[in-house]
């Protein structure tokens, strides 16, 4: 079973932020072999989506209000520890995170920059695909919009 807290940057504590951060560099950094700089300093604008399983962090993403990183409302750091994916916590803590924007930001219009090949995942969460891919870090990506 997956508990899932919204916690703002000042709500983490010192365990669960290096846990947070181990997460995103053990899969962006290490498991998608992209060098890149994880820590962007939006993590403080953002609020943290934390997906816990027996104590232990296993999913995760990040929140946005219009402005503080796309002019709509978004989501980011989309995360699930590899061997949790099994589970279907991917949709929860997605599904969770469309919820909170709504509830924190009062906003349903959400944009993305997804993975490509993430494309039907974020489809069967009812976002489209606007204007063409682009590389981003070597990966390639597409914008996405949910309204």
């Amino acid at each position: 079973m997956l508990k899932i807290l919204t916690k703002s940057f000042a709500e983490l504590s010192t365990k669960e932020l290096y846990n947070i951060l181990q997460l995103r560099a053990e899969v962006f950094v290490v498991e998608q072999n992209c060098v890149y700089q994880d820590i962007d300093g939006k993590d403080e604008k953002a609020l943290h989506v934390i997906g816990f399983k027996n104590d232990k962090i296993v999913a995760y993403c990040r929140i946005f209000k219009p402005g503080d990183y796309f002019e709509k409302a978004s989501i980011g750091r989309v995360v699930v520890a590899k061997n949790e994916r099994k589970f279907g916590y991917g949709h929860l803590i997605f599904k969770y995170s469309v919820e909170a924007i709504n509830e924190h930001f009062k906003e349903t219009s959400i944009k993305i920059s997804a993975q490509l090949y993430l494309k039907k995942f974020y489809e069967s969460h009812e976002f489209i695909q606007v204007g063409e891919g682009y590389l981003e870090d070597d990966i390639p990506h597409i914008a996405m919009i949910k309204n």
